[in-house]
C-alpha cells in the first residue's frame, strides 16, 4: 500500500468548483459576508436564502433560530481563506462553513466561477 504524503493527490488543494454553506443570524449579516467574498475574489456568486429554520445543538441544549443560508460558488483551493473571511466577518463563536464538491455543471458555468475568483499567489 502507498504510503499517504503531502504530495498525495487526495490532500493537495485543486482547483475544483465547489459549493460552500454558510449560516448568518440575519439578512444583513449575511449579505456583507457576500459582498465581502464576492469584492475578495474569494467566491464568483453568493445566493442568499432567508427564512431556514435550524435546530441545533449548542452548549448542552437544543437550540432553533431562524437564520439565513449563503449558498457560495467558489473553488477548492480558496476554501482556507475563504473560511477564514467568514470566521472574521461572523457573529457566530463557530459558524457554519462546509464545502461540496460540485460533480457535474455546466462547462461555461465551471469555467466563469473559475474566471471570476482570484488566481492563488504562491
Amino acid at each position: 500500500m502507498k504510503k499517504q504524503g503531502a504530495g498525495d493527490a487526495r490532500t493537495r488543494p485543486t482547483k475544483q468548483a465547489i459549493v460552500v454553506l454558510v449560516t448568518a443570524a440575519s439578512k444583513q449579516e449575511a449579505a456583507r459576508i457576500g459582498r465581502a467574498l464576492v469584492k475578495a475574489e474569494l467566491a464568483a456568486c453568493v445566493n442568499l436564502l432567508p427564512g431556514i429554520r435550524s435546530i441545533f445543538r449548542w452548549e448542552g441544549k437544543v437550540s432553533e433560530e431562524r437564520e439565513v443560508l449563503l449558498i457560495v460558488k467558489s473553488r477548492s483551493d480558496l476554501f482556507g481563506r475563504l473560511a477564514a473571511e467568514v470566521k472574521r466577518l461572523h457573529s457566530y463563536q463557530v459558524p457554519e462553513v462546509i464545502a461540496f464538491p460540485i460533480v457535474y455543471g455546466a462547462a461555461d458555468y465551471l469555467a466563469w466561477i473559475h474566471k471570476s475568483t482570484r488566481k492563488l499567489l504562491k
